[in-house]
C-alpha cells in the first residue's frame, strides 16, 4: 500500500493527513512535502493527523521528530491527533510524548494551538 499525503494551511498551521503507510518508502516524499510547506507559507505549527495511517516505522520516526526540531526552531509547536492503538504504542515507546502534544482530533488539536475557529 502507498502512502496519500494531504497538506492544508490553516492560519499560520500546516495541517499533514496522512492515509496509508509511512515506512522506509515514503518516507522522504513526507519530509520533502512538510519542509517545503513549512519553507514556502507562514507557518508556526504543525498538526499531523493519523486518522487514516494504517501503518508506520522508525523512518516514520524521524520524519515526526526532523519536522518537531524544523518547526520548533521557528518556535512553534507540533501536535499529534487521531492515532490509532499501533502508531500510538510506537510513539509511546520512541518517547515521542515527552516532547510532542497529543490530541484525539483535529479540532482539539487546533484548540490547544489557540488557532480554532
Amino acid at each position: 500500500m502507498s502512502l496519500q499525503i494531504e497538506l492544508e494551511h490553516y492560519r499560520q498551521t500546516l495541517i499533514v493527513r496522512l492515509q496509508g503507510e509511512l515506512d522506509h518508502h515514503s518516507a522522504d516524499t513526507v519530509k520533502t512535502r512538510m519542509e517545503e510547506a513549512v519553507m514556502r507559507g507562514n507557518v508556526n505549527h504543525i498538526i499531523m493527523s493519523f486518522k487514516e495511517l494504517s501503518f508506520m516505522d522508525s523512518s516514520g520516526l524521524g520524519v515526526i521528530l526532523g519536522r518537531y526540531k524544523q518547526i520548533t526552531a521557528r518556535g512553534g509547536k507540533m501536535v499529534v491527533c487521531d492515532l490509532n492503538p499501533a502508531v500510538y504504542r510506537l510513539l509511546e515507546m520512541s518517547g515521542l510524548f515527552k516532547i510532542l502534544s497529543i490530541q484525539d482530533n483535529e479540532r482539539k488539536a487546533l484548540q490547544s494551538l489557540e488557532v480554532a475557529l
